[in-house]
């Protein structure tokens, strides 16, 4: 179990100096758009980059961070998360704006749908997908977040980060290591803001993309749901849902959680999932598939914090890897 209260006792300084907000043991299905899991031990919202910065130089080597966004991405175990969960704050890093004839400037807590809005007040074309990804631009940097035939990796020309020493660092779009849904960009780095860069495109043509992306995601994905997105990576060569579906598991249930009837690569909670039937759910689907096409699916969804004793799920359920 976390104890909140006495880690924040435990910093000291590092968190009398801080001008963010520090809150012990926030409950985390208050974040994560699956509305379960359980609490961060502390949670720190920094006022600004300098706030963070100052904060990371301060706080003792032996206490585990962990970065998070807007929660649209997030499974949180039911035991919570041990350490400092770090989530940047709107006021300090929801900023985004052109800063060129077709580049934009944003921060880590931007919105990737508001991204999109910039690019087309001002005209720059390549960004349309972005209006389809529930998330912020933080973590569409760590994942290399795509939608609509377009990946994050291609329009990136620049990313600021600070480590865990609390220092500034520079990463060039080479630098970051994109591939499929992934960046080899060390772990430890907390993204702050980024660069990126488009192409000029006429207003019309980049709301008519817009609006299919919009008409897509209504269509086919059960976004009135609670729901973390995309379950699971696209196998090379087919897609997760079409395997999930061939397996079998089309409206599969498992407590409170649902893989959805509309999109089988979307679970849902129903109303009343825990962290453990949305992730037992998850690997008895990984399981069939497996079993069905030999086909191992990676998550998509990032899981985090630990099991609640006697409530423990292993990967594919136990069988052999």
């Amino acid at each position: 179990m976390t104890d909140g209260g006495a880690l924040l006792r435990r910093l000291g300084d590092a968190a009398a100096n801080v001008r963010g907000r520090l809150t012990p043991d926030a409950p985390m299905d208050a974040i994560t758009w699956f509305r379960a899991g359980g609490p961060a031990e502390l949670l720190f919202q920094p006022a600004d980059e300098e706030d963070l910065s100052s904060f990371l130089k301060a706080l003792p080597d032996d206490v585990p961070i962990t970065v998070v966004g807007v929660g649209s991405n997030l499974l949180v175990r039911e035991a919570g998360i041990r350490g400092v969960v770090i989530r940047l704050s709107a006021k300090g890093f929801g900023q985004a704006e052109a800063t060129g004839d077709n580049t934009i400037r944003a921060g880590a807590a931007v919105p990737d749908k508001k991204v999109a809005a910039v690019a087309l007040e001002v005209g720059i074309g390549g960004f349309h997908f972005y209006h389809g990804i529930p998330g912020a631009i933080g973590g569409a940097l760590r994942m290399n977040a795509g939608a609509n035939g377009v990946e994050t990796r291609e329009r990136v020309v620049s990313v600021r980060a600070i480590d865990r020493q609390g220092e500034v660092r520079e990463f060039s779009n080479a630098q970051m290591g994109y591939a499929y849904r992934h960046s080899s960009a060390p772990k430890d780095l907390i993204f702050v803001s980024a660069e990126f860069e488009g192409y000029a495109e006429d207003r019309d043509a980049i709301r008519t993309a817009m609006d299919a992306v919009q008409t897509h995601r209504e269509t086919v994905q059960p976004i009135r749901e609670k729901t973390g997105g995309s379950t699971f990576k696209n196998p090379e060569g087919t897609s997760a849902w079409k395997e999930i579906d061939k397996a079998g598991c089309r409206g599969l249930m498992i407590g409170g959680a649902q893989i959805s009837p509309m999109h089988c690569n979307f679970m849902i909670n129903t109303g009343s999932a825990t962290g453990y039937d949305l992730e037992y759910l998850g690997e008895t689907v990984r399981a069939r598939v497996l079993e069905h096409s030999g086909i191992r699916l990676e998550w998509e969804i990032k899981r985090i914090g630990d099991f609640k004793p006697g409530h423990e799920v292993q990967e594919f359920l136990g069988q052999l890897l």
